[in-house]
């Protein structure tokens, strides 16, 4: 076992295999410390983040290193956390999480950088200790507002559908679509974000080189490319259901509200919402038919725990406390008017010829914008194709909404 050095020299060195480390001494050894916390501790550690939160990265771990009582903390809550973190110290686990990182092009992001999104505050000592992301970090700071959309991972047509109409209308409107990165509901969510454009973030219980599931690894390097996969363990692990759990509640932080699209009675998604309703963000759930087992969680919020029925993306906007603007086709016509765009879009479409979507937008009366995006949204739904020649219908059988 490798003696973890907590010496400038090491911090830079350390840091080197994935960025540019700080100049200051004291801002590299904090930096290099919370990487250390990072691998030492299970997310959600309140002990461990009650210890950085007094004292700071470096020197809580430089307390811990010389096994010296840090002040402000229980000695039994010290001493227990002590044996959890102790066999974990060794500078070899901490470098190559750091090589990942720099293989990989994932950036480190810690409280005191720009992109870290502040509203993780509210989990207090719960709070990641830093976040490792892929793709565009500064889209972390563009979460306000934004939405969660989550729910089962075996879901139903019913459920994959709506989570796709609800994701294409609010991501394409500007409002970032937060989910998990599973089968089911999240993966609906996370594809429409980005057939039509929007942002879309997945955080996810292992480390964010990981693609897991396996399946949804080409899903992760789209969202990656224009949005952001995140997590708060290093890079190589693995994910369990303790971090299921835990990855959960940063979920709910990060976002201003989080929607149940469909979820069993016992559904990890309720986890999330259960998360949502402590932080005093707005709760939402989507209503299935009274006979389907997989609604009876979402029936289970609306019921016992006072969520909001979501039955649409206005709906979402309300629990964010917006105004029913910049929907996907929207001209002002309320629930209604993408729904009507979507049927001009399909009019102005073939079944044989391959239109352009400048060509579609002129023959609908629409901004291409907004033709791209009802295109997006119908390719999901199986009513159109798409080729390097352009757009067309799938056919009558392909055809949706009459």
């Amino acid at each position: 076992m490798t003696r973890l050095d907590l010496s400038p020299a090491t911090a830079r060195a350390s840091l080197s295999l994935m960025e540019e480390p700080p100049a200051e001494d004291d801002a590299a050894l904090d930096r290099y410390a919370t990487v250390v916390w990072c691998s030492l501790t299970e997310p959600g550690d309140a002990a461990a983040g009650a210890l950085v939160s007094m004292h700071g990265a470096a020197r809580a771990l430089d307390m811990l290193l010389r096994d010296v009582v840090p002040p402000g903390i229980a000695h039994e809550a010290f001493v227990a956390g002590r044996r959890r973190w102790r066999p974990r110290l060794t500078a070899a686990a901490v470098t190559d999480g750091l090589r990942t990182a720099g293989a990989r092009g994932i950036r480190l992001v810690t409280p005191g950088d720009p992109e870290w999104p502040q509203q993780l505050a509210d989990l207090d000592v719960h709070r990641p200790l830093c976040l490792w992301v892929r793709g565009d970090a500064a889209l972390l700071r563009r979460l306000r507002p934004s939405v969660a959309l989550v729910g089962a991972r075996a879901a139903t047509s019913y459920g994959d559908h709506v989570a796709m109409e609800l994701a294409a209308d609010l991501a394409g409107g500007g409002i970032p679509v937060v989910s998990g990165g599973a089968y089911g509901i999240d993966g609906a969510a996370h594809r429409a974000a980005l057939a039509v454009g929007g942002a879309t973030v997945a955080l996810l219980a292992g480390g964010a080189d990981r693609a897991y599931p396996a399946g949804h690894t080409r899903l992760l390097d789209d969202i990656a490319a224009s949005g952001a996969v995140v997590s708060e363990v290093p890079c190589g692990s693995a994910p369990t259901k303790w971090r299921f759990l835990q990855r959960n509640r940063v979920i709910a932080a990060v976002s201003d509200a989080t929607v149940v699209v469909e979820a069993g009675w016992r559904s990890g998604s309720l986890n999330t919402a259960g998360h949502a309703a402590a932080l005093a963000r707005g709760l939402g759930a989507v209503p299935g038919p009274v006979t389907s087992a997989a609604s009876a969680g979402t029936h289970r919020l609306l019921r016992e725990y006072g969520a909001t029925c979501i039955t649409s993306a206005p709906d979402v906007r309300e629990l964010l406390g917006l105004a029913d603007v910049g929907a996907v086709g929207d001209s002002g016509g309320g629930a209604g008017a993408r729904t009507d765009d979507s049927t001009r879009v399909r009019d102005a479409l073939s079944t044989r010829a391959w239109r352009h979507a400048e060509d579609v937008a002129r023959r609908a009366g629409l901004a291409t914008a907004d033709a791209e995006a009802i295109l997006g949204l119908l390719h999901l739904e199986g009513a159109v194709v798409r080729s390097p020649e352009g757009w067309r219908l799938a056919g009558s059988t392909g055809r949706v909404g009459g």
